[in-house]
């Protein structure tokens, strides 16, 4: 991803935020065996095909506006419109993203967040917890969606169905616009859950940083 990009999701949340979610993930797993990790990216999918088709459909648009005003609307002026405002149109829509996902689908969205944790998860090494207990809360901004993994040994005793609860009171906070709060709740709401399954051991070492990852 981009300087830029990455910038969106750096700047999302303060420093003082950003040190009270590590505070929250600290205390949490103070009490549990568990290991919780907090990650912000500031989209996780291009969706260059509503790119080109919200590209094409624009130009398009306003293609007909302006041969309407120009008082010649014929295929020879309309062609030759759509491709000089196309890439204007495209570079406006990766200008404004949000707009971009008026021609994506609902499920399409769902797939690209939870395909994004699922690779993040990996990558951030949550897997290689020594009790298989590691968990991402992983917030994509565009979308403003959150979606929670957890590892094999949580999931055979935690049902899936609690994280997406925990997800969405997340993502209903991050669009009321206390993301750093809500964050913190969620964090002590699974050390909470894990402190009930996986109580803290005397050999418990604490295997991932506890700072929030920007991507």
């Amino acid at each position: 991803m981009d300087i830029s990009h990455k910038s969106i999701a750096n700047d999302y949340f303060s420093a003082d935020q950003k040190e009270a979610v590590r505070l929250a993930v600290a205390r949490a797993e103070a009490r549990s065996s568990g290991e919780i990790a907090t990650m912000v990216v500031s989209e996780s999918d291009r969706y260059r095909e509503a790119e080109a088709l919200g590209a094409l459909l624009l130009s398009g648009f306003v293609a007909v506006v302006v041969a309407v005003l120009l008082h010649h609307v014929t295929i020879w002026t309309y062609i030759p419109l759509v491709f000089l405002l196309y890439f204007p149109a495209l570079l406006f829509l990766r200008r404004f993203p949000r707009l971009k996902l008026s021609f994506v689908g609902p499920r399409r969205l769902a797939e690209a967040v939870s395909e994004r944790a699922l690779v993040a998860f990996y990558q951030q090494g949550l897997y290689r917890t020594r009790m298989e207990t590691g968990i991402l809360i992983f917030i994509s901004l565009l979308e403003r969606k959150v979606w929670i993994v957890g590892d094999r040994g949580i999931n055979e005793k935690i049902p899936p169905g609690y994280w997406k609860t925990l997800a969405e009171r997340l993502a209903q906070g991050l669009r009321a616009g206390r993301g750093a709060e809500a964050v913190c709740e969620v964090v002590e709401a699974c050390g909470s859950e894990l402190e009930r399954h996986f109580p803290r051991r005397e050999d418990d070492r604490n295997e991932l940083p506890d700072e929030m990852i920007i991507s």
